[in-house]
């Protein structure tokens, strides 16, 4: 049937050599990007060791299912990466306060009834700190002293 109508796939669009559903080209052996760019690394390290053989097609298909597993394994964050978690709970009352809740600058969280200094109490010494931004501020600018003729 396709011979009747002349319908070919062009040269262009070929499947990829790993069967990964994607289209490939004979730029990349007909790869696709992702399964390149994956021999592509693969190849540079493999370089840095001694005595490296040439991928042969049953190598790049190892090489895909291993850059594969290694993808989904970068995917699952680990414990060191994740932020630290903001408290959810007002320091005072113990309220549930979610994305609500307002941080004080002496580092607790709290709801907003207890959100100012004067009512949680506040530790912080806003005045020491208020002049210690002035003085950064505006640093002091002194003439040099004159001699006098």
């Amino acid at each position: 049937m396709a011979e009747e109508h002349r319908c070919q796939t062009p040269e262009g669009h070929r499947l990829c050599v790993n069967n990964c559903g994607f289209s490939g080209s004979s730029a990349t052996m007909n790869l696709c990007s992702n399964c390149y760019g994956d021999l592509c690394l693969n190849q540079q390290q493999a370089s840095s060791l001694p005595a490296a053989s040439p991928p042969s097609s049953s190598k790049i298909e190892s090489i895909s299912s291993s850059s594969t597993a290694e993808r989904q394994i970068k995917l699952i964050p680990s414990e060191q990466q994740q932020p630290p978690q903001r408290p959810n709970r007002c320091t005072v009352c113990r309220k549930r306060v979610g994305l609500a809740g307002f941080m004080c600058r002496c580092g607790t969280t709290f709801c907003g009834t207890h959100r100012y200094p004067e009512v949680h109490g506040c530790t912080f010494d806003f005045k020491s700190a208020g002049r210690e931004e002035i003085a950064k501020a505006n640093p002091l600018v002194i003439a040099a002293k004159l001699k006098k003729i």
